[in-house]
């Protein structure tokens, strides 16, 4: 079963360039989707990532990928 894994292009902490490389690389399988996730308060204040129906999120991006980690299939 493939991971879901989704992000926001809208948001301030988190840059697709870089994020959308670090997940397909930790979840080969899984389809990364990108787009706005209507999180708009929590997505202005921390980076942040949907992985597998949970919202995991931290201060900077590479720490939000880190803890998104344990929550993979």
């Amino acid at each position: 079963m493939a991971n879901d894994i989704r992000i926001c292009d809208k948001c301030k902490h988190m840059r697709v360039k870089t994020a959308l490389p670090k997940l397909q690389k930790l979840a080969s399988d899984a389809e990364v989707k990108v787009g706005c996730k209507s999180y708009c308060g929590p997505c202005a204040r921390y980076a942040f990532v949907f992985i597998n129906g949970r919202y995991i999120k931290a201060p900077t991006e590479d720490e939000a990928i880190e803890h998104a980690k344990k929550f993979l299939k």
